[in-house]
C-alpha cells in the first residue's frame, strides 16, 4: 500500500464547530498531521450533544485522527507555543469569530514574513472587505442570509436544510483550496492565503436559482421534495408508501408513460407533451401518475421503473442509510476509536486507487498537549 498524498504534512487548526473541522479531518484521512488547538474549555462542538457513546455526534464526525492540544491563547506561554507550532506547520487553519485571527497575530499578513512557506486557510461567515465583515455567522444564519431558505420547504412554510449545509460547503472548499495552495507552492515554494467564506459558498450553490430567477419570469418555487423546475421528479405515493423518482429528457419520459404507466398515449398529450408543461400541470400529472402506482407496492412499482430504466430511490430515513445495502457491500464504515469505545464512521468519499483514508481515533480534550509541548521543547 503506497503513502497517503499527505503524509509529512502538518497542519495546526484554531478551530470550532463545523466547517474548519471538516476542512482539517479531511487533511487527516489523507495523511496530514492535524495538530487541533482547543481552548481550556474544549471545541464547544463538544457539547451539541450527547447521543454517540455520550459524546457528540457532531464531534465524532469531524474530528477524527487529531491531536488535541490544550492551549491558553491568552497566555503569553499559549502564544509561544502557538508561535513555536506554526513555525514547524505546511498549513494553519482557522475559522475563528470576526477579526479574532487579527487580534491574536494569526492573520496571513501578521504571519507571512515570519513563515514564508506556511499556507493561511482562512474560513470566515461573509469575507472582507465589505459592510458585513465583523458579522458573526451560523449554517442557519446563513443558509437564510444567503437564499437557500426560499427555494427549500413548502408553498406555505421555508425550511431548513436538514445538515450543516452551509457550514459543510464552506468546509470542502476550503480543503480544496487548502490543496491548490499546497499545489501552488510545490512549483514556487512559497506559502499563500486561502480564504473562503460561508456566503459564498452558499451563493455559489444557489447559481442556478439565482440565474433562474434573475433572468426568467419568476423564482423558483418552495416545492417540498420535488423538483421546481422538472417533471416527474420527486416522491410518489404508493400503495404502501412512496418511491423518488426522476425524469431528465423526452425520451425516458416516453419510456415512463410506455412501460411504467401503460399509457403511451399520454407522453404526446399537450398538457405534458414537454417539460415546461409538465410542471406547469404537476399537480394533474402526480395524480394520473399515483392513481396507478397506488394499485401496486413500493417494491413493485421499482421493479417496473429499474425494468424501464427509469431513476429512481427509496426514501430512508438515517436507520435505512446506516444500513444500506450499497455502503455495507463496498466496505464503506470503518471502526473508530474513542474515549468511551468504537463507533462505526464511513470512509471519506474520495477513493485514491492504492491508499486506503487513515481512520484515526477521536481525540479526548488535550490528549496530546503534554507530547505536543514535550517536541517543543517546553
Amino acid at each position: 500500500m503506497s503513502a497517503l498524498p499527505l503524509e509529512g504534512m502538518t497542519v495546526v487548526a484554531l478551530e470550532h464547530a463545523v466547517s474548519g473541522p471538516l476542512c482539517t479531518r479531511h487533511l487527516a484521512d489523507y495523511g496530514a498531521r492535524v495538530i487541533k488547538i482547543e481552548r481550556p474549555e474544549g471545541d464547544f462542538a463538544r457539547g451539541y450533544d450527547e447521543s454517540v457513546h455520550g459524546l457528540s455526534s457532531y464531534f465524532v464526525w469531524l474530528n477524527r485522527g487529531k491531536e488535541s492540544v490544550v492551549l491558553d491563547l491568552r497566555e503569553a506561554s499559549g502564544r509561544d507555543a502557538l508561535d513555536r507550532l506554526l513555525a514547524r506547520a505546511d498549513v494553519f487553519v482557522q475559522n475563528l469569530g470576526p477579526g479574532s485571527a487579527a487580534r491574536l497575530g494569526v492573520d496571513y499578513e501578521s504571519l507571512k514574513a515570519r513563515f514564508p512557506k506556511l499556507i493561511v486557510t482562512d474560513i470566515s461567515g461573509y469575507g472582507e472587505p465589505g459592510p458585513m465583515r465583523d458579522k458573526k455567522a451560523y449554517d442557519l444564519l446563513l443558509q437564510a442570509e444567503g437564499g437557500l431558505l426560499s427555494v427549500t420547504g413548502s408553498d406555505d412554510s421555508p425550511a431548513r436544510c436538514g445538515v450543516s449545509i452551509v457550514d459543510i460547503a464552506a468546509g470542502m472548499y476550503a480543503f480544496s483550496g487548502t490543496l491548490l495552495a499546497l499545489m501552488q507552492r510545490a512549483r514556487d515554494g512559497h506559502g499563500t492565503a486561502v480564504s473562503v467564506s460561508m456566503l459564498d459558498a452558499v451563493a455559489e450553490w444557489m447559481s442556478q436559482p439565482v440565474y433562474f430567477g434573475r433572468y426568467g419570469e419568476a423564482p423558483p418555487r418552495r416545492s417540498g421534495a420535488s423538483h421546481p423546475t422538472i417533471a416527474p421528479y420527486g416522491p410518489h405515493r404508493t400503495g404502501d408508501g412512496e418511491v423518488m423518482l426522476g425524469i431528465q429528457n423526452e425520451r425516458e419520459w416516453s419510456r415512463f408513460c410506455a412501460e411504467v404507466l401503460e399509457q403511451p398515449s399520454l407522453a404526446a398529450d399537450e398538457r405534458f407533451d414537454r417539460n415546461t408543461k409538465r410542471v406547469a400541470n404537476r399537480g394533474e400529472l402526480t395524480r394520473i401518475i399515483e392513481d396507478v402506482f397506488m394499485q401496486s407496492s413500493s417494491e413493485q412499482i421499482v421493479a417496473r421503473l429499474d425494468a424501464a430504466e427509469i431513476a429512481n430511490g427509496r426514501v430512508n430515513d438515517v436507520h435505512g442509510v446506516a444500513v444500506h445495502e450499497q455502503l455495507q457491500a463496498r466496505g464503506r464504515w470503518a471502526d473508530v476509536q474513542t474515549e468511551n469505545g468504537s463507533i462505526a464512521a464511513l470512509r471519506p468519499p474520495i477513493d485514491l486507487r492504492g491508499s486506503t483514508a487513515s481512520m484515526g481515533d477521536v481525540p479526548t480534550l488535550g490528549q496530546h498537549t503534554k507530547a505536543v509541548l514535550k517536541e517543543l521543547g517546553l
